[in-house]
């Protein structure tokens, strides 16, 4: 799990920056369309929609935006019909990536993101080739300041989680994607302070990454696919060294 966790760290940091440009509030706005098209528009209810609307206010999302989004969902606004489509394929030095998007223009999806593979020396593969080595789970985050590991882990496993992991001053703990919103709730009610979860997908072995230059090279690729406007998700199993990210980091601050 050390790899999904170093990751993570990118991806969320990288969610922060693009927070201050407004390209979260539409990502999190698609995808709580799709729910409430899919499940309705109660939260109390469709327990997926609600897990959004947690995330769209964790990163101060404007209400009217939530009430937009969701509101197209059920039809209470005019809103265009998004699919969601999974591109897999491979980064230079064969690390796999899936490319999760959401659109309205399945052929200009296509487009772009084969034009940032081309660009970027990578491939493009067969449709399970690569996500038959990924799985489907749970990811629940919470801040290492906000509670004891052991109390953590009993609370956890109380409420059937499947592992807890600690890395870069958060616990991650994973789930059965069947579990998730239970786990999600009951952790909740125990007054576990949640800093953000999702339902996500974790390799099954990690594609060590050494070199300094090939890092920089993997991040710059997966920073252009998460550019594109209709790309929700990037999920790799790069397993960037420590030494390694912490270097780019340095340089780079």
């Amino acid at each position: 799990m050390s790899g999904h966790s170093k990751w993570s760290t990118i991806k969320h940091k990288k969610a922060a920056a693009d927070a201050k440009r407004g390209k979260v509030f539409s990502k999190i706005a698609k995808e709580m369309t799709v729910a409430a098209r899919q499940g309705g528009g109660d939260p109390a209810v469709n327990i997926t929609l609600r897990t959004l609307v947690q995330k769209a206010r964790g990163v101060n999302m404007p209400a009217d935006n939530i009430d937009r989004a969701i509101k197209k969902g059920t039809g209470e606004l005019d809103g265009a019909q998004m699919e969601e489509i999974m591109y897999e394929g491979y980064a230079p030095g064969g690390v796999a990536l899936i490319v999760q998007v959401l659109t309205d223009n399945r052929n200009r999806s296509a487009a772009e993101v084969r034009h940032v593979f081309t660009k970027f020396n990578g491939n493009l593969a067969g449709q399970g080739s690569v996500s038959r080595s990924f799985n489907r789970k749970g990811l629940i985050q919470v801040d290492d300041t906000s509670i004891e590991e052991e109390a953590l882990m009993e609370k956890a496993l109380e409420c059937g989680a499947e592992d807890l992991t600690h890395t870069d001053g958060v616990f991650e703990i994973t789930t059965d994607p069947s579990e998730y919103h239970a786990i999600l709730d009951g952790l909740q009610e125990k007054g576990v302070e949640i800093k953000d979860s999702e339902l996500t997908l974790l390799p099954d072995t990690l594609m060590p990454i050494t070199d300094a230059t090939q890092a920089r090279a993997f991040i710059r690729f997966t920073d252009a696919l998460d550019e594109l406007e209709d790309v929700q998700n990037v999920y790799s199993n790069a397993d960037i060294a420590d030494e390694v990210f912490d270097s780019i980091q340095e340089s780079e601050s």
